[in-house]
């Protein structure tokens, strides 16, 4: 009887291995004028590519790339065949087969713009803090995560961008310690029904906090940093991942005319709970004068400096710039006014509120810190906290998302914020100033 259990098992095997269909995705990546990244997560070992069509009806096809166990299935596809500005429709094939899906997939590559004419507007897609709940993992009592409807709100407004600021799924206890548990989290988030439409027409690019690089506030002592990275880096499509000879998942990218700075919060921050206080980081003094030096060779009209946990808040407690580092986050802002560099914001995430600070630098010019928190992660904490830097009437403790409208000629370039809440009604907008 055994020899012929193990024979049907294994024929078992091979019929599911040959009828792999997508786990998650297509997701959008990247997005550069010659180049878009696309990546797909199949149930099973599958040869994957991605078919795409521009509008006079030519076809080009990314390499095909085998999905495996090892790397939960997941495929990074490169659209290099697109022209700058040209639309496409793609289609994902497994195994050679289309694979049809009931939403659009489709994207268009960055313009060529500069020299030419001034930058095209465009909208991005802020949010953090994204919980999905899985009762065998999770703790006892009513699941953590809700509202998951707030993804299809955010995809019916059509970004061109989404930035994900953290927090991005919740890693439980059973996940911490193996490479098993990263990649089960990660698929089970990815995988969450309202969430596709968005990944489709989105170009998606993304930093971490906490949960989704260890356990609940951990920093450059966690022992499976490495792990962290590997699985981030398997998920998500950023242009590049960490800088040289440093480590971490940093990044940066350029749509349209401004530039975006992905930091890395937790590869190289110090315990939060350390005595010591003279040196306390956040970023590491790689990553930090890297960003100075970033934002001082920028000519983007605005820098959007992205990093999991508030900078600009002045309480004093949780994970705020200012209670973990504060001789860093001085140091930050005095460089930013000396090398006299306009139009900063910081985009971030984490506490389960959203709310906006502004600051005036010595130099005259504003610094923002737009938090956005969170998408579907537990709402209705307290929030009497006082932060000196908060603008009045943007405090807002409930599941929401944010989106940033980029518009105007080069020379006079307007960025507003959205926030709505889950059913996309709008809650407050401001326009920013640089100076």
């Amino acid at each position: 009887m055994r020899p012929l259990f193990l024979c049907c098992w294994l024929i078992s095997g091979l019929l599911h291995a040959q009828s792999a269909t997508i786990q998650s995705g297509p997701m959008l990546g990247y997005a550069e004028q010659r180049e878009v990244l696309i990546w797909v997560q199949t149930t099973g070992p599958a040869d994957v590519a991605v078919a795409y069509l521009d509008s006079l009806g030519n076809i080009a096809f990314t390499p095909t790339v085998r999905t495996r166990a090892t790397e939960a299935y997941a495929a990074k596809l490169i659209a290099d065949e697109v022209q700058p500005g040209w639309s496409y429709e793609y289609h994902v094939l497994i195994d050679g087969k289309v694979v049809q899906l009931p939403y659009p997939t489709s994207f268009t590559a960055q313009p060529v713009w500069r020299w030419r004419q001034d930058p095209p507007d465009f909208t991005v897609g802020l949010g953090s803090c994204t919980y999905v709940n899985e009762p065998a993992y999770d703790r006892p009592g009513p699941g953590y995560g809700s509202e998951y409807e707030i993804f299809t709100a955010i995809d019916s407004l059509h970004p061109e961008v989404m930035i994900w600021l953290g927090d991005n799924m919740y890693l439980r206890e059973p996940d911490w310690y193996t490479r098993t548990g990263y990649l089960h989290r990660y698929t089970h988030t990815r995988s969450l029904p309202e969430m596709q439409p968005l990944l489709a027409r989105t170009f998606n690019y993304a930093t971490w906090d906490d949960h989704d690089y260890g356990p609940n506030n951990s920093d450059r002592t966690w022992v499976h940093k490495e792990l962290a990275k590997e699985t981030f880096d398997l998920f998500w499509g950023n242009l590049t991942s960490g800088l040289p000879g440093n480590g971490g998942i940093t990044s940066t990218f350029r749509y349209q005319d401004t530039d975006f700075f992905l930091l890395d919060n937790r590869s190289f921050r110090t315990p939060n709970d350390q005595r010591r206080e003279d040196n306390k980081t956040v970023l590491g003094t790689v990553q930090l004068e890297w960003l100075i030096e970033s934002l001082i060779f920028s000519d983007s009209p605005w820098k959007m400096v992205c990093i999991g946990g508030q900078v600009l808040n002045t309480h004093t407690g949780g994970e705020t710039y200012a209670n973990l580092a504060p001789r860093e986050l001085e140091y930050l802002l005095r460089r930013i006014s000396e090398e006299n560099i306009s139009g900063v914001v910081f985009l971030t995430g984490d506490r389960h509120h959203t709310e906006l600070s502004e600051l005036r630098l010595p130099n005259g010019n504003m610094v923002y810190d737009i938090t956005i928190s969170s998408l579907t992660a537990g709402t209705g904490v307290d929030r009497t906290e006082v932060n000196t830097h908060r603008v009045e009437g943007t405090l807002l403790v409930e599941h929401n998302f944010g989106v940033l409208r980029f518009s105007g000629p080069l020379t006079d370039r307007r960025l507003s914020i959205s926030v709505y809440d889950k059913e996309g009604e709008l809650a407050w907008e401001r326009r920013l100033e640089r100076d």
